[in-house]
């Protein structure tokens, strides 16, 4: 794939899986056991039409067009986005706003209220739902334009990442989730094969967290990640929670244990609970290396005119700064 396409790819990856998922958002694994998603249906949870994308896909549509429009990061700007999706439903497949994490709402209502934008984000142990990891699949195509292959070895990155995060998720467990995940983003445009992504990406954080130790407690809470049978782990030892550590574990997870995209985000979805976000974050991920996302899902997606400006903006900046 040209990088052209893998952009398109991460973000259609995620943006497709998250629609799959929003119809059986809060089913649990037994009812899709018996009831399993096998294609892109509407309706049921939310009661939308096929194709509808939910908040994760929204804060992800933000946080790229700032970045398409002002050919950076500001943090800022990024959260103004976030206002115009909660107040006026801007960045939404019909205009309304129908889903949004407490952590997100309360650092929004922050900001509105003259917060600035890097103090704005939730801090306690207990703000570590996957709010930020859900959105942050633009910034490591953007930190690989702006960095190059060894993005992750600049303190710079680190910075850029965990500050993308702290608009609404400022607690280090959230912070290493985000770090772990563009780590291995990075290494997939890097060319690593999938049996030993883990493994180059992984000694990035650690490298950081020896240089910064007050991150040691929240990476120890990734610890079954870093050993080599997580790939072999029963699906019934993987939790789908809206907790980060387990989003990030199952759509990592699904992507180590399927072969396709087709396959990765169905898995992800039928784990059950935060489907949707489960499937966003593995669909960034196996959209990233696979491609090969179902055109009749690609087509199905509400409100394409605006995702489609949004990424090839998106896109065109990070041509325009290699």
């Amino acid at each position: 794939m040209v990088m052209k396409e893998k952009i398109r790819n991460t973000l259609y990856g995620a943006i497709v899986a998250d629609a799959l998922g929003v119809p059986v958002e809060f089913k649990d694994r037994g009812y899709l056991k018996k009831n399993p998603i096998t294609d892109m249906i509407g309706y049921e949870t939310y009661n939308l039409p096929k194709g509808s994308w939910s908040d994760d896909s929204s804060m992800t549509l933000c946080l790229a067009e700032s970045i398409g429009r002002l050919k950076g990061i500001d943090y800022e700007d990024v959260m103004k986005n976030f206002v115009s999706w909660f107040d006026k439903g801007k960045f939404t497949p019909d205009g309304k706003l129908f889903d949004i994490g407490m952590a997100c709402r309360k650092s929004i209502v922050n900001f509105m209220d003259k917060t600035p934008a890097l103090e704005c984000g939730q801090k306690s142990e207990w703000d570590n739902g996957n709010g930020s990891l859900m959105r942050i699949s633009p910034l490591p195509l953007y930190l690989y334009q702006k960095f190059g292959s060894d993005a992750m070895s600049k303190e710079e990155a680190f910075e850029l990442i965990h500050n993308v995060s702290r608009l609404t998720h400022g607690h280090k467990i959230s912070l290493i989730g985000c770090d772990i995940y563009c780590a291995v983003m990075i290494e997939i445009l890097n060319g690593a094969k999938k049996e030993e992504l883990l493994q180059k990406a992984l000694p990035k954080i650690g490298d950081y967290v020896r240089h910064n130790p007050l991150y040691t407690p929240a990476l120890a809470k990734y610890d079954r990640i870093t050993h080599m049978s997580f790939a072999r782990l029963s699906e019934d030892k993987i939790k789908s929670s809206g907790y980060v550590v387990d989003t990030l574990e199952a759509a990592l997870w699904c992507f180590l244990t399927t072969e396709n995209y087709r396959d990765c985000v169905l898995k992800a979805v039928n784990l059950g609970s935060d489907t949707d976000t489960v499937a966003c974050v593995a669909g960034s991920i196996s959209g990233l290396y696979y491609g090969g996302i179902p055109t009749d899902w690609i087509e199905a997606i509400r409100n394409r005119k605006l995702v489609n400006k949004v990424i090839d903006k998106f896109t065109n900046v990070i041509f325009e700064e290699k």
